[in-house]
């Protein structure tokens, strides 16, 4: 999926998180203990960690015009749980959010999300239409209306099918 990932940071750990589960598989990274190691999660983490990653998924739908795949905890509930402090660097002034307890994925979520929104990346990241797939994918389309997770795979099939269901 070359292209398509998000830039790194913040953005590449959610949506790095959205893509521990491939639906048409219906593998989940989060049952193994490698899969859940990259997000410093234990085997009890992970099912906090699958809302989160639902949650998400939910909203990079939505950034991409799509209706929730499912019923899921709003992201906002969720990310009020982890609250965030501004901090200054005393050399330069800069001043930046920071989750109050760093070491939980669901803090690093957070700060991402406030990080991502500054910069004015969140929008960008979207989940892919297709419902067997719903993959997170970076946008860097110029106009920002990328559908696909790739126009190769998940819109290929897309536009065959809408091609097939025109003929008569």
């Amino acid at each position: 999926m070359s292209g398509r990932e998000a830039p790194s940071g913040g953005l590449a750990l959610v949506q790095a998180l959205v893509n521990t589960l491939d639906i048409e598989s219906d593998a989940d990274a989060l049952d193994t203990p490698e899969g859940r190691a990259p997000f410093g999660l234990t085997e009890e983490g992970a099912g906090p960690a699958r809302e989160l990653r639902e949650s998400l998924r939910a909203v990079l739908l939505a950034h991409a015009g799509h209706p929730p795949h499912r019923e899921v905890t709003p992201l906002g509930e969720l990310l009020a749980r982890a609250p965030l402090v501004v901090t200054v660097d005393p050399a330069d002034g800069s001043a930046a959010l920071a989750p109050v307890d760093a070491g939980t994925l669901l803090s690093r979520v957070a700060a991402a999300v406030a990080e991502a929104v500054t910069a004015g990346t969140w929008n960008r990241l979207k989940a892919c239409e297709a419902a067997d797939c719903h993959w997170a994918y970076y946008d860097r389309s110029p106009a920002g209306r990328g559908r696909w997770c790739s126009m190769q795979a998940c819109g290929a099939r897309a536009k065959m099918r809408r091609y097939r269901a025109r003929e008569p």
